[in-house]
């Protein structure tokens, strides 16, 4: 599952021959991501594993190319402001906020790719500040990359029972919005290498 095209095409274009896989563009965002994740999902029981598979914003020690596995895909915006500071949706009482990637996979997928394992924040509205990256750094100590899609996907294999698993490579460091820094073709690039080692 990816959120645009220009992803889907970067993985397309590394599948190996005869890859029995299908890469969608479902959407940017969380909830077109797990609306268009579901849709895909419905009825079709042979799906074996939702890979979760883009670019994004990477936290340090990660830079452009690199590749970010996830531990977990967590809702990072998700909940509400207090206060004495951020209340996510599971502390509320109002549902899951995160959604763990079964460990053996996720160090797996790591070993493979080369990737740095961590939680994947999945956010609604993308860091733009430094003091937004350092609150979600103080909250998500762990927090490897950002993006807008991961959660989503996930909540949406868990309502289908298909087992799930998020990767991306890494375009920009999460902090000032700097959108001429931004090394997108770098990314794609390593994005369709990582899915490829992923189903070598």
């Amino acid at each position: 599952m990816t959120a645009v095209d220009a992803e889907r095409d970067a993985v397309a274009a590394a599948l190996p021959t005869g890859a029995d896989v299908r890469v969608l563009t479902v959407g940017v965002g969380p909830a077109a991501a797990a609306a268009g994740a579901a849709t895909a999902l419905a009825g079709d029981g042979s799906v074996d594993l939702v890979l979760c598979a883009g670019i994004g914003g990477g936290f340090a020690p990660l830079g452009p190319g690199e590749i970010a596995v996830a531990a977990a895909s967590v809702f990072a915006d998700l909940g509400a402001e207090t206060a004495a500071g951020f209340l996510p949706l599971a502390e509320l009482g109002f549902g899951v906020n995160r959604y763990d990637v079964p460990p053996a996979l996720a160090v797996q997928l790591a070993d493979r790719t080369g990737g740095r394992l961590g939680t994947i924040l999945t956010v609604a509205t993308a860091t733009g500040t430094a003091a937004s990256a350092e609150s979600l750094r103080a909250r998500y100590p762990d927090a490897v990359a950002e993006a807008m899609e991961g959660a989503g996907v996930a909540a949406a294999a868990q309502a289908h029972g298909v087992p799930f698993a998020e990767l991306r490579a890494v375009s920009n460091r999460v902090g000032p919005r700097d959108r001429d820094a931004w090394e997108v073709p770098l990314a794609l690039d390593a994005l369709g290498t990582a899915v490829a080692a992923v189903l070598a």
